[in-house]
């Protein structure tokens, strides 16, 4: 089979483009046909060694990916031949990535494909949709009418929390970098779209919260949080979340923190269990099949351009290009 794969590693050049051997599901694992795959942030720290995970050289890269089962190992009890499927949480852990023609997957970690949803769509929405609903529901506890603050709606995880919020009787804050993505964000439901740059950022959101006393979730998915700013705009019990980061070591003002009675909720998707991401997977699925979920692609490319999209990823996470709204594609076969 065709795959974008490591042997070291480095820069996105480091990713070669070539024939590797088939895999064959073991127990519990099924085969699927890849018929799509998504990047993200996290799998560039794994490409160049930033997050420290056992990698089997030569290594799949990749986390997200939506196709079809071909064949099943011994034990499945869930997935059959032919069921199009979705997931991520591969290339962690010790298990091989997505970014191939065939990936062998536990099938804990597959849920199924609505019918109208092609590929492309399933694997946009896998990681970010899960951490989004990760992030609202199971740590920030969100309640409708409440008011969620999410820092940079346009992104992958940014457009998943406008949906979901949205979709349990939220009001939505965002802020975008340029007038299309403002109107990208509108069109997922948020209430207020602001410009990151403006230099009255802050009065603005503040005059808009004002009534209800301030910010109930703020939801951080830049890499350098500003708590200081942050904890000032929040309301008594506000919950703000944290899931990016890795190196940021912000201020923190502990007073002006805890006599607003606030909770600081981190996480990453990647420790919840399969239970949990199943039953994130369920809601995502229902929220598609009403119409309110929909991922968000920025690009398609076939997958012979991995390392290139490796590189666009890294510079829009890591250098702040703004290139990209929503999430890179790639397609097996293109």
């Amino acid at each position: 089979m065709l795959a974008a794969y490591i042997t070291e590693t480095g820069a996105p050049s480091v990713i070669q483009y070539g024939e590797l051997p088939k895999p064959t599901p073991g127990i519990g694992e099924v085969l699927v046909k890849v018929g799509a795959v998504a990047v993200n942030p996290i799998d560039t720290y794994i490409r160049n060694g930033t997050v420290a995970m056992p990698l089997r050289f030569p290594f799949v890269v990749g986390c997200d990916l939506a196709g079809t089962v071909e064949s099943v190992g011994l034990k499945c009890r869930r997935l059959k031949v032919g069921d199009r499927v979705w997931g991520s949480n591969q290339g962690l852990f010790g298990r091989q990535g997505t970014f191939a023609e065939y990936a062998c997957v536990d099938e804990k970690w597959l849920y199924p494909t609505p019918p109208a949803e092609n590929d492309a769509q399933a694997a946009a929405g896998a990681l970010v949709g899960i951490t989004a609903y990760l992030g609202l529901f199971n740590f920030a506890r969100l309640q409708t009418g409440e008011v969620v603050f999410v820092n940079g709606g346009s992104g992958g995880v940014g457009s998943a929390v406008i949906q979901q919020a949205k979709a349990a009787g939220a009001r939505v804050i965002t802020t975008v970098g340029n007038p299309e993505k403002a109107i990208y964000c509108q069109s997922l439901g948020a209430d207020v779209v602001l410009n990151y740059r403006a230099p009255d950022l802050d009065d603005q959101i503040r005059h808009y919260v004002a009534p209800i006393g301030g910010i109930n979730i703020w939801f951080e998915t830049q890499r350098e949080p500003t708590l200081e700013r942050t904890i000032e705009m929040m309301a008594p019990r506000g919950r703000i979340i944290v899931m990016a980061g890795r190196q940021a070591r912000p201020d923190f003002p502990l007073g002006a923190f805890y006599v607003k009675d606030l909770s600081l909720l981190g996480f990453a998707m990647f420790n919840a269990s399969p239970d949990e991401q199943r039953a994130c997977a369920s809601a995502i699925n229902d929220l598609y099949n009403l119409g309110r979920w929909h991922p968000a692609v920025s690009i398609t490319l076939p997958l012979s351009q991995a390392a290139y999209a490796h590189q666009l990823q890294q510079d829009n996470t890591l250098d702040k290009q703004g290139t990209l709204a929503g999430k890179i594609v790639l397609i097996p076969g293109s």
